[in-house]
C-alpha cells in the first residue's frame, strides 16, 4: 500500500483542447498517463490527483474524462483545479454521492490513507503581472491584482482549515496537505500555507500548477523548514506519479 500523486491531467476526451501546443511532452500525454499510471499504482494504492482533470466545463462535457480516471488504478482522490469549471465547491457533496465508491472529491471534507488524514484546497497564488527591467529582474507588479489575490488566498485558508478541522475531530493527528496551486509565488519564501503545514506538521506538502521549465522552480521544492514539498505537475514528471508515502 503506497500514496502517490500527480497533477494537471487537463483530460479532453469531450472538449476540443489538445495540449500538443505545449510542448512534446504533452504529445499523445493521456497515453503516458494510463501508462505510468498503471505500472505504478497498484489497486490496493490511493492515488491523489491534484487539479485541472479535465477541460469540459459542464459536468456532462467532463463525463469521458473522469471515466477515464475511474478506469485507473488504485483509490482516486481528486483536487479542484483552477481549470475545473464542472466543480462546485458548494456541490461537492452532490459529487461524492454520485461517484461514491469510484472517485472521491477532497473540498471541505478530508480522505484518509493509513493512519493520515488527506487535506487540502485549490488553493491560490498571485502570480503577476510582474514588471522586469531590462536584465529580467522583477521591479515591480500590479498592487491592484495583489489585493484581489489576498482576498482569494483568505477564502482558500478557511476552506483548507475547515479540511483540517474535520480531520482533527475526527482524531487524526498526522496530515499530508495537498493544493493544486504552487503554496508561495516566486516572490515569497512563506505564506499563509506554508504556516498552515508549519501548524499542524504536515508529513508534506504536495502542489501542482506549474507548467513547463521555466515555471517548474516558481515555488518551494524539496524540505523547506523541516517539511518535505513535492511538486506534482504532470508535465515535471512526466506523467508519472510521485510516491508521497510509503
Amino acid at each position: 500500500m503506497a500514496l502517490y500523486a500527480l497533477g494537471d491531467l487537463h483530460l479532453s476526451f469531450q472538449a476540443d483542447k489538445p495540449m500538443d501546443a505545449f510542448g512534446r511532452v504533452w504529445k499523445h500525454h493521456e497515453r503516458k498517463i494510463e501508462k505510468y499510471v498503471n505500472r505504478t499504482v497498484s489497486p490496493r494504492d490511493t492515488l491523489v490527483l491534484t487539479g485541472d482533470h479535465s477541460w469540459g466545463r459542464k459536468l456532462p462535457e467532463c463525463r469521458e474524462d473522469l471515466a477515464f480516471i475511474e478506469g485507473l488504478p488504485g483509490n482516486k482522490i481528486l483536487l479542484r483545479g483552477n481549470h475545473d469549471m464542472f466543480w462546485d465547491v458548494k456541490k461537492t457533496s452532490r459529487l461524492n454521492e454520485e461517484f461514491k465508491g469510484r472517485l472521491f472529491f477532497l473540498q471541505n471534507n478530508f480522505a484518509v490513507y493509513k493512519d493520515y488524514a488527506l487535506v487540502g484546497t485549490k488553493g491560490y497564488t498571485f502570480e503577476g503581472p510582474f514588471y522586469l527591467d531590462r536584465l529580467g529582474r522583477i521591479v515591480g507588479w500590479d498592487e491592484e491584482k495583489e489585493e484581489q489575490a489576498k482576498k482569494l488566498v483568505l477564502r482558500e485558508m478557511e476552506r483548507l482549515r475547515e479540511s483540517f478541522r474535520l480531520a482533527e475531530e475526527a482524531g487524526y493527528r498526522k496530515f499530508v496537505m495537498f493544493l493544486h496551486y504552487p503554496p508561495t509565488n516566486i516572490l515569497e519564501k512563506t505564506s499563509p500555507f506554508t504556516e498552515i503545514a508549519e501548524e499542524y506538521h504536515a508529513a508534506a506538502v504536495v502542489y501542482s500548477h506549474c507548467h513547463g521549465e521555466s515555471r517548474f522552480g516558481d515555488s518551494i521544492r524539496g524540505t523547506y523548514r523541516g517539511i518535505p514539498y513535492m511538486l506534482v505537475s504532470g508535465d515535471y514528471l512526466n506523467f508519472r506519479p510521485a510516491l508521497v508515502l510509503p
